[in-house]
Protein backbone atom coordinates (compact mmCIF):
# COMPACT_ATOMS: atom_id res chain seq x y z
CA UNK A 1 0.00 0.00 0.00
CA UNK A 2 1.38 3.53 -1.28
CA UNK A 3 2.08 5.51 1.88
CA UNK A 4 -0.46 8.93 2.66
CA UNK A 5 0.60 12.23 1.42
CA UNK A 6 -1.34 14.93 1.61
CA UNK A 7 -2.96 16.50 -1.42
CA UNK A 8 -1.67 19.57 -3.17
CA UNK A 9 -4.14 22.64 -3.39
CA UNK A 10 -4.13 24.73 -7.02
CA UNK A 11 -5.73 28.08 -6.11
CA UNK A 12 -5.65 30.13 -9.42
CA UNK A 13 -6.03 33.23 -10.35
CA UNK A 14 -7.96 34.10 -14.02
CA UNK A 15 -7.51 37.86 -15.23
CA UNK A 16 -6.07 39.71 -18.08
CA UNK A 17 -3.75 42.17 -18.86
CA UNK A 18 -6.24 45.14 -20.41
CA UNK A 19 -8.57 44.35 -17.56
CA UNK A 20 -7.83 47.21 -15.07
CA UNK A 21 -9.56 45.40 -12.59
CA UNK A 22 -7.46 42.51 -12.59
CA UNK A 23 -4.30 45.35 -12.49
CA UNK A 24 -5.07 46.22 -8.68
CA UNK A 25 -6.27 43.08 -8.05
CA UNK A 26 -2.95 41.02 -8.30
CA UNK A 27 -1.67 42.54 -5.00
CA UNK A 28 -4.95 41.58 -3.30
CA UNK A 29 -4.72 37.68 -4.59
CA UNK A 30 -0.93 37.86 -3.66
CA UNK A 31 -1.35 39.12 -0.67
CA UNK A 32 -4.20 37.00 0.88
CA UNK A 33 -2.49 33.78 -0.52
CA UNK A 34 0.93 34.29 1.23
CA UNK A 35 -1.19 34.30 4.54
CA UNK A 36 -2.55 30.72 3.70
CA UNK A 37 -0.81 28.06 5.08
CA UNK A 38 2.22 27.18 2.37
CA UNK A 39 3.00 23.73 2.24
CA UNK A 40 1.24 21.61 -0.77
CA UNK A 41 -0.21 24.78 -1.92
CA UNK A 42 0.59 26.03 -5.48
CA UNK A 43 -0.50 29.26 -6.89
CA UNK A 44 -0.82 30.90 -9.57
CA UNK A 45 -2.05 34.31 -11.68
CA UNK A 46 -2.83 32.86 -15.17
CA UNK A 47 -3.32 36.13 -17.70
CA UNK A 48 -5.73 34.03 -20.25
CA UNK A 49 -4.45 35.77 -22.89
CA UNK A 50 -0.82 35.36 -22.46
CA UNK A 51 -1.16 31.41 -21.13
CA UNK A 52 -3.93 30.81 -23.77
CA UNK A 53 -2.93 27.07 -24.57
CA UNK A 54 -2.68 26.62 -20.39
CA UNK A 55 -6.44 28.10 -20.28
CA UNK A 56 -7.49 26.30 -23.39
CA UNK A 57 -11.39 26.93 -24.29
CA UNK A 58 -13.09 27.79 -20.91
CA UNK A 59 -14.21 30.89 -21.81
CA UNK A 60 -14.05 33.74 -18.75
CA UNK A 61 -16.25 36.45 -19.60
CA UNK A 62 -15.68 37.90 -15.94
CA UNK A 63 -12.44 38.94 -13.89
CA UNK A 64 -11.27 38.04 -11.52
CA UNK A 65 -12.14 34.37 -11.50
CA UNK A 66 -11.09 32.12 -9.23
CA UNK A 67 -9.98 28.15 -9.55
CA UNK A 68 -9.40 25.95 -6.31
CA UNK A 69 -8.79 22.31 -7.34
CA UNK A 70 -6.54 19.35 -5.46
CA UNK A 71 -5.44 16.11 -7.08
CA UNK A 72 -8.64 14.99 -8.15
CA UNK A 73 -11.32 17.26 -8.34
CA UNK A 74 -12.38 20.88 -8.35
CA UNK A 75 -13.35 22.77 -5.25
CA UNK A 76 -14.46 25.96 -6.31
CA UNK A 77 -14.37 27.71 -9.66
CA UNK A 78 -16.10 31.30 -10.98
CA UNK A 79 -16.02 34.85 -10.56
CA UNK A 80 -15.35 36.42 -7.29
CA UNK A 81 -16.28 40.37 -6.54
CA UNK A 82 -12.66 41.93 -6.03
CA UNK A 83 -12.90 42.89 -2.66
CA UNK A 84 -9.64 41.36 -0.51
CA UNK A 85 -12.56 39.96 2.13
CA UNK A 86 -14.80 38.09 -0.62
CA UNK A 87 -11.52 36.34 -1.50
CA UNK A 88 -10.12 35.66 1.78
CA UNK A 89 -13.77 34.34 3.08
CA UNK A 90 -13.92 31.60 -0.46
CA UNK A 91 -10.06 30.85 -0.09
CA UNK A 92 -10.67 29.66 3.61
CA UNK A 93 -13.96 28.25 2.63
CA UNK A 94 -12.79 25.84 0.09
CA UNK A 95 -9.41 25.16 1.64
CA UNK A 96 -11.08 23.75 4.17
CA UNK A 97 -14.06 22.32 2.36
CA UNK A 98 -12.65 18.86 0.07
CA UNK A 99 -16.13 18.18 -1.56
CA UNK A 100 -16.15 18.50 -5.17
CA UNK A 101 -17.78 21.41 -6.94
CA UNK A 102 -19.91 20.17 -9.70
CA UNK A 103 -18.02 22.62 -12.90
CA UNK A 104 -18.25 22.47 -16.95
CA UNK A 105 -15.54 20.52 -18.73
CA UNK A 106 -13.40 23.36 -19.63
CA UNK A 107 -12.70 24.05 -15.53
CA UNK A 108 -11.78 20.60 -15.18
CA UNK A 109 -9.20 20.43 -18.17
CA UNK A 110 -7.77 23.44 -16.52
CA UNK A 111 -7.39 22.20 -13.37
CA UNK A 112 -5.71 19.12 -14.91
CA UNK A 113 -2.95 21.07 -17.00
CA UNK A 114 -2.29 22.97 -13.57
CA UNK A 115 -1.47 19.49 -11.58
Amino acid sequence: MAPWRPMTVHVACLCAAWCRTCESYQEVFEAACAELPQQDLQVRWIDIEDEAELVGDLDIETFPTLLIADDTHVRFAGPLTPQPQTLRRVLRAHLDDTRPMRVGAGYELLAARLR
